[in-house]
């Protein structure tokens, strides 16, 4: 994408949100979250991988980016707040979520959200490596462990560049921002309420840690809709271990949400 495209897209979709695609109406907008620690940028060359009628819009939260002077939330709700004000001119058409981790369960309370102030529910929920809001506390809270012990356990998750673990400057700059997420998931109260009518698609690692194969089943829980689960090889970050291949899914997942359309023979 050109500078100046960029530039446009901002100006019509807000600091929040930023369209790849050029296609207008797409035929479906997927929302993309980024997991805690990160930014929607990593999802930036993804639009490549499909053709423009699927458009991927990065979701740029507080904290990190764009917004990186910004103070990033602590807790999920005003997070959920914040963008269910803003989305709303965003989704005048066909629309989906992906969320990877902490990104998963914000596109999961998003659409709650969404449904108590009926805006409509997206199409279908994409969660990658996110346990179920029923067993989310299978996993002790990490934000507010010291340092060292934080560190660790942010090594072992195999997701963070070296450079972070080597460059003291570099942790002074990114560790209250991972705390902050970290806090966002350790401190999140599951409340019940009706299934989702949407689909549920939610993808796992084999090896990870943080959000086992065993705490994924319990997603079905959460909508009266369809929900599938694939696993991948790898750990918590299996869409970058084993991108291709992920790629590959995602890509066939999306257009057997489409499939109904019939101007969808290219795409």
């Amino acid at each position: 994408m050109g500078a100046k495209l960029a530039i446009s897209l901002d100006k019509s979709n807000n600091r929040l949100f930023e369209s790849l695609s050029t296609v207008r109406p797409p035929l479906l907008r997927l929302f993309c979250f980024p997991y805690g620690g990160g930014n929607a940028h990593v999802f930036r060359e993804w639009q490549r991988h499909f053709a423009p009628e699927i458009d991927i819009c990065l979701v740029h939260l507080p904290g990190r980016a764009r917004r990186i002077r910004e103070r990033p939330h602590v807790r999920l709700q005003p997070l959920i707040h914040e963008v269910a004000n803003t989305i709303r001119g965003e989704i005048d058409g066909r629309f989906a979520f992906f969320g990877h981790s902490l990104g998963a369960l914000i596109s999961f309370e998003l659409a709650r959200e969404l449904r108590r102030r009926n805006y409509g529910l997206p199409v279908h929920l994409f969660l990658s490596a996110c346990r179920a809001p029923t067993v989310m506390k299978a996993v002790p809270p990490m934000f507010n462990l010291p340092v060292k012990e934080f560190m660790a356990e942010i090594q072992k998750l195999e997701g963070t560049p070296k450079e972070f673990f080597e460059y003291p400057e570099i942790q002074n700059a990114i560790l209250p921002l991972l705390r902050a997420d970290f806090e966002i998931t350790d401190t999140y109260e599951y409340v019940t309420e009706s299934p989702l009518a949407c689909p549920i698609t939610v993808y796992g690692g084999e090896q990870d840690n943080l959000a086992a194969v065993k705490n994924l089943s319990p997603w079905e829980l959460q909508t009266s809709a369809e929900c599938n689960i694939s696993i991948f090889p790898g750990g918590h970050f299996f869409i970058w271990t084993h991108k291709t291949e992920f790629i590959r899914v995602l890509r066939q997942d999306l257009l057997q949400v489409l499939s109904a359309s019939s101007d969808l023979k290219d795409v």
